[in-house]
């Protein structure tokens, strides 16, 4: 079955779907692969090409499966690096619902949501989307202490009801439903934790799966200036209050080597010329839990690969460029139980 004929069958199944067909006691917007379609309807032009710091939020609605009526919601741009310049032409949006979704919504028990948007109108942005989306549920893969993610085709109008752009996008898990669906509660921290603050393990798994992906744009221990901790990382621990042994879950992948946006740019102070130059950024503490971590990557080295052939709108060749990018990682991870030679560069 060709990509094309693919993406037909999960748009007709998608549409078929009853709106209450999700299990019970999840969250339906974050139950189901299936691809939705949305509108949203308000000042969206305005909002998205906002620059600098997010303005007030804007009155506007949303309407997808089992919605029979708009959603009042207000959004906001969203995001610092995708807003900065003429880097996106349609950056990030925050999207917050002003009263409960209704029950049977695909919204429902929803309350702010980050929506990623395809940030330049050119069809190849959808694949770099695509691949963004795509680390989402790499991540997903090893560990449920990672963002659930939904990706959906979103219809864009305008306040006088003029349509203005229908374009891929996939929303992302609130953190409070992430820590809540781990047992945890998202944590409340200041510019700047120690490393000694973070679960081992699952800094380990951060440092790992971000070298992996080549993804330099990220910190586990601070923030960005003005920015609480931790920089493109979202805390989460197993009570209010506890600011130990706190575990990182990483979003914003698009500055990374496996989507390869021709924005993406290596910051200046390290030591690579290309965002595809991989560089491993975790803290030696954690060396012998990367080393433990490195056996769940290969263990899950099929189904890390399954992950892009699960994606239909995927053209060919980019799916073959991802996967071929993965497996140069796996090449660097070597034998089970070797030590791989990037943790040398590990961080003290």
């Amino acid at each position: 079955m060709n990509a094309v004929i693919r993406w037909i069958v999960a748009i007709v199944v998608t549409a078929l779907a009853p709106a209450g067909a999700w299990a019970a006691g999840e969250h339906p917007l974050f139950a189901s692969d299936d691809m939705i379609q949305v509108t949203i309807k308000g000042p969206v032009s305005t909002v998205a090409r906002t620059g600098g710091k997010p303005s007030d939020p804007k009155p506007a609605t949303i309407a997808g499966p089992g919605s029979p009526d708009a959603l009042p919601i207000v959004l906001a741009p969203r995001g610092l690096s995708r807003r900065a310049g003429e880097m996106c032409r349609f950056g990030p949006l925050r999207v917050e619902f002003t009263q409960p979704p209704p029950a049977n919504s695909i919204f429902a028990h929803q309350k702010k949501l980050k929506l990623v948007t395809h940030c330049r109108p050119q069809e190849n942005f959808q694949q770099y989307l695509l691949l963004e989306y795509a680390a989402y549920k790499l991540y997903n893969v090893l560990t449920p202490n990672s963002f659930k993610v939904r990706l959906a085709t979103v219809n864009y109008v305008q306040e006088n009801g003029k349509p203005l752009i229908s374009r891929l996008g996939f929303f992302i898990e609130d953190t409070d439903d992430a820590a809540k669906r781990n047992g945890m509660h998202e944590a409340k921290v200041g510019a700047r934790i120690a490393a000694s603050q973070l679960s081992p393990r699952d800094a380990a798994r951060e440092s790992l799966f971000q070298y992996m992906i080549s993804n330099l744009d990220w910190a586990l221990v601070a923030g960005p200036a003005g920015e609480s901790c931790c920089h493109n990382t979202k805390l989460v621990g197993p009570a209010p209050g506890n600011a130990n042994q706190l575990v990182p879950i990483p979003y914003d992948f698009d500055l990374s080597g496996f989507v390869d946006p021709p924005y993406a740019f290596p910051p200046e102070s390290l030591p690579v010329t290309s965002v595809k130059d991989r560089l491993y950024r975790g803290y030696c503490i954690h060396n012998a839990q990367a080393l433990a971590v490195a056996s769940e990557f290969r263990a899950r080295r099929s189904q890390l690969r399954a992950v892009l052939d699960s994606i239909p709108q995927l053209d060919t060749s980019t799916r073959r460029d991802g996967l071929g990018f993965l497996e140069g990682f796996f090449n660097q991870l070597g034998a089970d139980g070797s030590t791989p030679s990037f943790l040398k560069g590990c961080l003290n």
